[in-house]
């Protein structure tokens, strides 16, 4: 008896057996570059409104639970799917005149976030960037001091770069979905048609045109404008 118990208990071994049952609790394995693949897709076509753990567990075909095994929370999904994203883009020639190279870093910083609306949205988060875009930073900052910046007046400079760089991201993409919605009221530049000459003689001379100089907007020429009036602290005594 025994024996047979022996026999009728030991794992089946002969081909054709049915596969033994994974452990209860031990989640599906599932590849990092699986779950940061379909977190990029939500991302493209919906933003990081439409992210969340739930929505990625369901796509990868796992449960919530299960994926916070692979993925800490929202915030280390995000920085694992903003991470190698810079590295996909060619970096460009840069010119050797550290005036020339900054404008030029700076014009290759905006023209690669505009076409990655995503990252753009995911870097206003705060505290999340990509590795791999540290590049630029290092050479705008070394740029400035090549200028005759100060390290900490070239860091300065840096921020102000960015801020003109991400200001105008988000105001074309706002831009972007108001166009998407015609029958949304307009507030401005609509309101500069009734703007009282007496108060507002300025607005109120330009109403007309407000469009048409805004539209033509030169992020070269504006840019380098800026740069200009950052660089021209280097002639200042400190």
């Amino acid at each position: 008896m025994a024996a047979e118990d022996s026999e009728q208990t030991a794992p089946a071994k002969k081909a054709g057996a049915p596969a033994r049952k994974r452990s209860v609790g031990r989640p599906r394995r599932i590849e990092p570059e699986t779950i940061v693949a379909t977190a990029r897709r939500i991302l493209e076509a919906e933003g990081v409104a439409g992210l969340s753990m739930r929505r990625v567990a369901k796509e990868v075909g796992t449960t919530p639970m299960a994926l916070y095994h692979h993925v800490r929370d929202k915030d280390e999904l995000l920085m694992l799917t903003l991470a190698g994203t810079a590295a996909t883009v060619p970096r460009p020639d840069l010119p050797a005149d550290p005036r020339d190279r900054l404008l030029a870093v700076s014009l290759h910083m905006h023209g690669t976030l505009a076409r990655m609306p995503w990252v753009v949205e995911v870097l206003s988060l705060g505290d999340l960037t990509d590795e791999g875009a540290l590049w630029m930073v290092e050479e705008i900052v070394a740029c400035g001091i090549a200028c005759g910046l100060a390290p900490e007046e070239a860091v300065r400079a840096y921020r102000t770069i960015w801020h003109c760089v991400y200001g105008d991201l988000v105001f074309r993409r706002a831009m972007e979905r108001r166009a998407e919605d015609p029958g949304r009221k307009r507030h401005f530049p609509d309101l500069l048609a009734d703007a009282d000459a007496t108060e507002l003689p300025h607005l109120a001379a330009l109403a007309d045109r407000w469009s048409e100089l805004t539209e033509d907007y030169d992020v070269t020429g504006q840019l380098g404008a800026v740069i200009d009036g950052l660089l021209g602290r280097a002639e200042r005594p400190r």
